[in-house]
């Protein structure tokens, strides 16, 4: 029988099917006379259904295919009822290569039921904003939600995020970062933490903020949270404070030996542990950062810079900055410009090191580039340039988005749009 192939994709796919369909065949054929169909020949050609079902239906590759059908059988007499679940998902916006993903992880989403299981939780997660792709990403990126009771689980879930966050656009946020928040145990362990942080004395919108920006600083022990506020009420920071949950997030993400080792760290570079807990109050992630960072920063700043150690203990956010992208590239400018006697001998270069790209750019790079040719090579060339600039017309353009009151994902307003 002549077959018009027309391209060598279109040749594949024939091979496949044909492979497909003659390795099923081979296997079911038998003749008047022949015995009773062995285990292993049966086996054989359910895989072989199998894997032709999920190459036609739902877009794996023949490789794939038979990787799943090794472990996941499809019998003849459910073939409506998987068909019906493919169709169910394709319509809500799973593409056969989102199908793909899913199958290949969890091949027994083929066997979930359509009125009790799919269908209720599609609907509940529409209502509720999960549109478009977002729901097939979802489901993807936490496949446990379609194993979960929608009533004893997932809505309770939502329900309790959507009081915390103030609304559904703040939860859908929330969830495309951290979907497993769905599906975590509530009882166990959010509720308990959100309620003992409202008796500490939290704000609802602080513990909104934490979340948002570390989800799973809500899910540690109780027994740890508990500990953790209390060191922080120890240290002298109120709950109500708003450097609390930065300073309980940063505790929350390190183990009591890290912190420790941390501690003996800054200790051996001049530092008292009432200077410690003095610069980790003003900035909490200073015991976040590694050894080496610690140890670079302290570096240049005491031996390069010059600068007393009380003055990166009063400022500890200097720590934060990259030496090798930030630092010392601002410094070498500054002395150049120092050497030309461009600037003051005695402008306070700490402050010139914590303005922003575009502020420094601007009045110490770009300023002086006809009187010293090759300062904007030496600050890191155009491209860096060229990288902040369209980092500041993306801020100035999500700024003006605000403005004109379109939601942000990134906001937090328990004032969300009806």
């Amino acid at each position: 029988m002549a077959t018009n192939i027309s391209s060598t994709g279109n040749l594949i796919s024939f091979i496949q099917k044909r492979f497909l369909l003659t390795s099923a065949a081979a296997t079911v054929t038998l003749s008047p006379n022949s015995p009773l169909p062995t285990t292993t020949s049966c086996s054989s050609s359910s895989s072989s259904s199998t894997a032709q079902f999920l190459v036609n239906s739902c877009g794996l590759s023949l490789q794939s295919a038979l990787s799943v059908s090794k472990k996941f059988q499809i019998h003849e007499n459910d073939l409506h009822k998987l068909r019906s679940v493919v169709q169910f998902m394709k319509a809500h916006g799973f593409s056969e290569t989102h199908l793909a993903k899913l199958i290949q992880s969890r091949p027994g989403v083929l066997h979930c039921r359509l009125e009790g299981n799919l269908k209720p939780k599609f609907e509940f997660l529409t209502e509720n904003g999960v549109v478009g792709q977002l729901l097939p990403e979802l489901i993807l990126s936490n496949t446990h939600i379609l194993r979960r009771g929608l009533d004893s689980q997932i809505k309770p879930c939502f329900e309790f995020l959507k009081s915390v966050l103030g609304c559904n656009e703040n939860v859908l946020v929330a969830l495309k970062h951290s979907s497993w928040l769905l599906t975590l145990r509530l009882k166990g362990t959010m509720q308990p933490n959100y309620d003992l942080l409202i008796e500490e004395g939290v704000a609802v919108d602080r513990i909104a903020k934490l979340i948002m920006m570390d989800p799973r600083a809500i899910q540690n022990k109780r027994d740890k949270m508990i500990s953790t506020v209390s060191t922080l009420k120890d240290l002298g920071l109120e709950p109500n404070a708003p450097v609390f949950i930065h300073a309980l997030r940063a505790m929350l993400s390190i183990s009591e030996s890290t912190r420790k080792k941390k501690i003996e760290v800054l200790k051996s570079l001049g530092w008292s542990e009432k200077d410690i807990w003095h610069a980790f109050k003003r900035h909490p992630l200073l015991l976040g950062y590694s050894e080496e960072k610690i140890r670079a920063g302290m570096d240049f700043f005491v031996n390069t810079l010059k600068l007393g150690l009380q003055h990166v203990i009063a400022c500890p956010q200097l720590l934060t900055y990259s030496i090798d992208k930030r630092l010392l590239p601002r410094y070498n400018v500054l002395k150049i410009l120092e050497s030309k006697k461009l600037i003051k001998k005695d402008l306070k270069i700490k402050n010139l090191l914590k303005i922003n790209e575009k502020e420094f750019l601007k009045n110490y790079v770009y300023k002086y580039v006809d009187d010293i040719p090759g300062l904007l090579d030496l600050y890191g060339g155009a491209d860096k340039a060229k990288k902040i600039h369209l980092m500041t017309e993306n801020v100035l353009s999500h700024c003006n988005v605000v403005e004109a009151q379109e939601s942000s994902p990134f906001i937090i307003d328990h004032q969300c749009p009806q």
